[in-house]
């Protein structure tokens, strides 16, 4: 079982498991043939197959890359399928996937595999995220002709921390708010002299108890009000706040926009960025507070970073930035948190250039010449071989443990690589559409892309 594990988890050799699998199943068909009684009781068994079978709803896979994106991210998306202890945990999870130990139909197979393919979902990113992502990098471009992506006298930054009891936890011996707060503190000391930065924390007061769930929803505090960077002033700030409670996402969205109320969009370019580790715990709307803020005559531009967050949490963070045009990220570390300010800060730079040659036109950016678009294609295909692995690991474990006949294995296995291999053939179409694109200026390809992907869809 080791030897077969150990092939599963190369992707290289994966197709050995399948070639083994072959002649096990006929192997096992040939003995179910000899063994198989023709009494009442298998009748009866028969039948109540059937019946199921036929109240079985299958879900269609998705057929575009933006119906794939935009479905939840799966419970069980980041699973270590191949630890020492795999396999316990492995068949505790999935025990409550629907039996297919008999002789299953084929539907039943494709509700199995449709209900396993749910709760290993990765996070894909469509099409319109990517826009997103080239619109921020084209900021303060003169062929942007989205005013909120134009560059005005002033620039203003303003960061939501949520302050919740999570951001207590630890990653690599480091609290994540320490974390947090150092990368804001470095991002802060390099901004240029005249723009402007502000905090707002929620979720700092009272605790993660229930007692304290009303407390603890009602708490956001402006704790560094938006002006200039004084370092001792803002260090001030960050001690004054330490991981507390609950998590009020929509209060702080609504509170933000009060902070940010004179600073209209006309005369202002205004960048928030929400910072949490996880799902909106306090039920104050989310969703509503960030298209309120985001549709005000502040017209900011509404950044999301989910720290070291779990599926349920980037499903909702995801939302928000997708409700506000915005960008989202997941990091789970410092280092990956310290490198997602740094495109920040390369955008403040390009602010201060802009001032400093007296607004004179910024020369447009190439997508030859962006990170992005690599990027963009390299982690959507890292995703998907996770997803194919992952979900051929458990697969086998189940199989392994008599919850599926050779049959029956066979067929998940085929039709999961089926599967996989159209997601690979959508990756490939679309990098190909990129690098038609090279030699063109943001603007344009941006314009190309909402062309296809965003007018189709409304």
């Amino acid at each position: 079982m080791k030897i077969f594990k150990s092939i599963l988890v190369s992707a290289l050799l994966l197709f050995l498991l399948s070639a083994c699998s072959n002649d096990s199943a006929k192997e096992s068909n040939e003995t179910e043939d000899k063994s198989t009684p023709g009494n009442e009781q298998t009748v009866k068994k028969e039948s109540k197959e059937k019946a199921v079978n036929d109240n079985v709803k299958v879900e269609p896979l998705p057929t575009t890359y933006q119906e794939l994106a935009e479905l939840p991210i799966g419970k069980y998306y980041n699973m270590d399928t191949s630890g020492e202890n795999s396999k316990e945990e492995i068949l505790k999870a999935f025990s409550d996937l629907p039996d297919i130990s008999g002789n299953p139909s084929e539907k039943e197979l494709d509700y199995f595999y449709s209900e396993l393919l749910k709760r290993m979902q990765q996070d894909y990113e469509g099409p319109e995220n990517l826009i997103n992502r080239l619109k921020f990098e084209s900021l303060g471009s003169p062929e942007n002709t989205d005013s909120r992506y134009q560059f005005k006298d002033n620039l203003n930054v303003v960061f939501i921390i949520d302050a919740s009891g999570s951001m207590a936890q630890k990653i690599d011996g480091k609290e994540k708010m320490t974390s947090a707060k150092d990368s804001i503190l470095n991002f802060v000391s390099k901004l240029p002299k005249d723009a402007k930065v502000g905090i707002r924390v929620y979720g700092h007061k009272g605790t993660g108890s229930d007692a304290d769930k009303a407390l603890s929803c009602s708490s956001s505090e402006l704790v560094y009000p938006i002006s200039n960077f004084n370092e001792g002033e803002f260090r001030a700030a960050l001690n004054k706040f330490s991981p507390s409670g609950w998590t009020p996402i929509g209060l702080a969205l609504r509170e933000a926009k009060n902070d940010l109320s004179s600073f209209d969009g006309a005369n202002n370019t205004n960048i928030v960025y929400l910072v949490s580790d996880g799902i909106d715990t306090c039920d104050d709307q989310p969703i509503e507070a960030a298209k309120e803020l985001y549709s005000s005559n502040i017209s900011p531009i509404i950044n999301v970073i989910g720290f070291d967050v779990d599926s349920k949490g980037q499903n909702q963070l995801r939302e928000i930035a997708s409700a506000t045009e915005g960008i989202y990220d997941t990091v789970t570390n410092e280092g990956e948190l310290q490198e997602e300010l740094e495109k920040l800060s390369n955008m403040t730079e390009q602010w201060k250039e802009w001032l400093e040659q007296g607004k004179q036109k910024i020369e447009s950016n190439k997508i030859a010449n962006s990170l992005e678009i690599f990027s963009y294609i390299t982690d959507e295909g890292s995703k998907r071989t996770k997803e194919k692995i992952k979900i051929d690991l458990i697969l086998f474990e189940l199989h392994e443990d008599g919850r599926m006949n050779d049959k029956s294995y066979k067929y998940l296995m085929t039709k999961n690589t089926e599967y996989h291999k159209w997601i690979q053939e959508q990756i490939d179409q679309f990098e190909k559409e990129l690098k038609a694109l090279n030699e063109t200026s943001y603007s344009q390809a941006i314009k190309a892309l909402e062309d296809k992907y965003i007018s189709n869809t409304q």
